[in-house]
């Protein structure tokens, strides 16, 4: 649900970005034929087999997809997978394609084989399968869904009209057993002073386009426009008197809104997002709200306070809520919470909301096939009960093993890295030090699982599953508040390809469907396994030093440990850094550009992980040559095997909502421009002046 939103900066994940993009705080085959190969097998699973992982050709890397009529300093993206970027077509479900996709194609199509053979039974004495077969089930059974039509969201909306007063509507925007939207999001998560204990967190929100520059800047107007249109849509849809001229309001809600929100970049600082209110102090910190019954109606008034994240832009946003008259609040409500029900509903709401969400907006031709939806929906409701099943059957005992002995060389490296750096005093070395020997590793998937016997789930109730399962989330999470926090807890379920840094716990986290070509092959040579899943682990520990990863200690506490001094010289080097991807166009899109601050943790996690990556590839040698394979140095193969892990092709209006939404610099600068910073790039392909790449020695970035 919209809603539940996790605690300021918790995880920072490796991400492909494309859409989902990781909360900021919390960032493949032997030729394209293959690769589009296992995209129609996947999609073909519908039988209920599940397809193999590839592996990339004889040692790691997929030959036929480079492209060597193009130099490596002109174009590495282009040099490594330009024969593959020209065969390989997007699927039409989809915006935006590349190795991430491959493999959750893959994993999806795991994931579908698990829930078609769990039997439909009763729910309520079934066990987690019977529960996860009647969410999967009842989606699928399209004929029962259009026959209801708008029906399962009249509860809802009667609820909406209902609350005929600003009191009862912010009661509303409380509630989690309905779907909703609030301007002030609520969170349950570890406390970043208090890392033994959990919190209550509190964010902006309210905006149904994500950021706020899609109302303020002026080349959005088309978005913004048909934007309105969409919201007039379904509020007709939903029955709602006068859509057109409810839309006209929401739309002037939504924008007094966005220009009481602060930027992305900003709500990433650490410095200023950590701000406690009492709950006795709010109704004198931001007037207008009525607090104490939002805080009781949301479940969570057994806290005393909350941890303001956007300090100046709460007090904003109640003074709009007051200055709002109700019946534009219900109409918000209400364009809300059909936008929210709209793919659980009959092919009038789900095609309305596919052809705004997905095709407009990411310039996807294709609705994705009902299979795949069930599948998401049930992952989204029940995703560790799955992820049980999944470890079973597709995670090999001796990947942890493997893992972890690159773990410890990658750390390792880090360390005599850190001992190497001129522009660090001893007394900041020693505080890192302290950091990198306290980070936790988690590999594969929880040791303990969830215990779901407390949703509630039926049969042939799509809607109100939804509803229930969202309110089984919330009410686990605020539970938790002021108790201890459970360090077992993972952030992500096994069968999501991605990993995560977590700033509070100190820790990696590698789920295990990322553990698969091309991140990690067991039996590829071992420099791509350095430059594919060692760049990935490199890139999570270089979260703990980015420019916000940085502000914690080794117990995951938020305080500074720097001198001043060390401080200064690392903005420096993080300002050139973020000037470097600002500098970057995009020919479908003048005028767009990578946001340096925004994307900046990213930048430096893939910049200082593939530099941590290389010396502990270095160091496995054991002071032995590498051999050629191929024709290619040691050296070559490891960048070789992280520009593979970044193949990435857009869709023109998915990139321009990466750009303007996500925190991740789109794959295909990924590729290559943490290199033109490495001195090792340089020899091992021979790049010079005058080459695109080129950087000269004085002006490279050296961070980590």
């Amino acid at each position: 649900m919209k809603k539940t939103l996790l605690s300021a900066a918790t995880l920072l994940a490796l991400g492909f970005a494309a859409q989902a993009g990781a909360h900021d705080n919390r960032a493949c085959l032997d030729a394209a034929c293959v690769e589009q190969a296992l995209f129609e097998g996947a999609a073909a699973a519908g039988g209920g087999s599940a397809v193999a992982a590839t592996r990339y050709g004889s040692w790691g890397v997929d030959l036929a997809g480079m492209d060597r009529s193009i130099k490596p300093g002109a174009d590495f993206f282009g040099y490594v997978n330009g024969t593959w970027a020209k065969a390989t077509p997007i699927p039409a479900d989809q915006s935006s394609y590349g190795s991430f996709r491959v493999l959750r194609d893959l994993s999806e199509a795991r994931v579908h084989a698990l829930v078609e053979s769990y039997a439909l039974g009763d729910p309520a004495t079934g066990g987690d399968s019977a529960k996860v077969a009647a969410i999967y089930r009842g989606f699928m059974d399209e004929a029962a869904i259009e026959k209801l039509g708008a029906a399962p969201l009249q509860p809802v909306l009667a609820r909406i009209r209902a609350a005929d007063s600003h009191a009862s509507m912010a009661r509303l925007m409380a509630a989690h057993d309905t779907f909703n939207v609030t301007l002030f999001g609520l969170g349950v998560s570890d406390d970043q002073r208090d890392p033994e204990h959990y919190t209550l967190y509190m964010n902006q929100s309210g905006l149904g386009l994500g950021d706020r520059e899609m109302y303020l800047r002026e080349n959005f107007a088309p978005q913004r426009e048909r934007y309105v249109a969409y919201i007039a849509q379904l509020l007709r849809l939903g029955g709602w008197a006068d859509p057109e001229g409810a839309a006209k309001k929401v739309m002037a809600l939504e924008t007094a809104v966005a220009d009481a929100h602060w930027t992305r970049a900003e709500s990433r600082d650490r410095d200023k997002t950590y701000n406690p209110v009492e709950f006795a102090g709010f109704d004198a910190y931001a007037p207008g709200f009525p607090w104490a019954s939002y805080f009781e109606a949301a479940g969570v008034g057994h806290g005393t306070r909350a941890v303001v994240r956007q300090s100046t832009a709460i007090p904003k946003l109640a003074a709009i809520y007051a200055g709002t008259d109700v019946a534009t609040l219900q109409a918000w409500q209400a364009f809300h919470a059909i936008d929210e029900a709209a793919p659980l509903l009959s092919s009038a709401f789900a095609n309305a909301h596919f052809e705004f969400r997905n095709k407009f907006l990411s310039g996807q031709p294709q609705q994705r096939e009902r299979w795949k939806r069930g599948v998401e929906l049930a992952e989204n409701s029940m995703g560790e009960a799955i992820g049980r099943d999944y470890v079973q059957l597709y995670f090999p005992a001796d990947s942890k093993a493997k893992m972890d002995a690159l773990v410890a060389n990658v750390k390792a490296a880090m360390g005599a890295r850190l001992d190497t750096l001129e522009w660090m005093s001893p007394a900041t070395k020693a505080q890192a030090h302290a950091k990198l020997a306290g980070f936790g590793l988690k590999i594969g998937h929880p040791e303990k699982w969830r215990d779901y016997s407390g949703l509630r789930i039926a049969n042939d109730d799509v809607v109100g599953n939804a509803l229930r399962a969202g309110t089984f989330e919330w009410d686990y999470r605020r539970a938790r508040l002021g108790k201890p926090v459970d360090k077992a807890e993972w952030g992500m379920t096994p069968q999501t390809v991605n990993a995560y840094y977590n700033s509070v716990k100190n820790e990696i986290v590698f789920p295990a469907a990322i553990l698969q070509p091309p991140f990690f092959d067991p039996d590829a040579d071992p420099a791509v396994n350095y430059g594919g899943i060692g760049g990935v682990i490199g890139h999570e520990i270089i979260h703990g030093f980015d420019d916000q990863g940085r502000k914690s200690d080794g117990e995951g506490v938020l305080r500074d440990w720097w001198t001043a001094e060390d401080a200064a010289k690392f903005e420096a080097q993080a300002a050139k850094l973020g000037a470097q991807y600002e500098a970057f166009t995009f020919a479908p899109l003048p005028g767009m550009h990578i946001n340096g601050r925004t994307a900046m943790g990213e930048n430096i996690g893939d910049l200082g992980g593939l530099t941590i990556s290389l010396e502990a590839y270095r160091r496995s040698l054991g002071g032995k040559p590498a051999p050629v394979i191929d024709g290619f140095s040691g050296e070559q193969r490891l960048f070789l095997g992280w520009a593979q892990v970044w193949r990435t092709l857009w869709r023109d209006d998915a990139l321009r909502q990466q750009l303007v939404n996500g925190t991740h610099s789109p794959g295909q600068i990924r590729a290559f421009a943490p290199l033109r910073n490495i001195d090792a790039w340089y020899d091992a392909f021979g790049v010079k002046p005058g080459d695109a790449h080129y950087i000269a020695p004085q002006d490279r970035v050296r961070i980590w």
